[in-house]
C-alpha cells in the first residue's frame, strides 16, 4: 500500500533515490573517518555528540526520523538568553555553551 504522502510506491522510491543517498553515507562515513584519524580521541566535539545521535535516530524505523534527526541537532531550551554567544551558527547546539 501506498502512503498518501508520497505519489510513489516503494519501488519507485528506492530506484529513484538510492543511488543519490547511498553516496551520502559514504561521505558520512568519510567525514567521521578523517575525524577519528584527526585526534586522540580522548575529546568528544558537541557537534559529533549530535551527529553521532542523529545517526541512532536514522537507525530507529517508523516515521519521523527527519524531525528527530534535526531535533538531535537543536536547542531545546524555552527561556531566551540575553545575548547570542557569537555571530554565526555551529550547526548544533552546545550544551556547555549557556549564557
Amino acid at each position: 500500500m501506498t502512503d498518501a504522502n508520497c505519489p510513489m510506491d516503494r519501488a519507485a522510491v528506492i530506484d529513484r533515490y538510492f543511488l543519490e543517498h547511498r553516496a551520502k553515507l559514504i561521505d558520512l562515513a568519510a567525514f567521521l573517518d578523517r575525524v577519528d584519524r584527526s585526534g586522540d580521541g580522548t575529546v568528544d566535539d558537541f557537534r559529533i555528540t549530535a551527529f553521532r545521535k542523529a545517526i541512532e535516530e536514522l537507525l530507529e524505523s517508523g516515521p519521523g526520523r527527519a524531525r528527530r534527526v534535526q531535533e538531535a541537532f537543536s536547542d531545546h531550551s524555552t527561556e531566551p538568553i540575553e545575548q547570542a554567544p557569537m555571530k554565526g551558527a555551529l550547526g548544533a547546539f552546545n550544551p556547555n555553551d549557556q549564557a
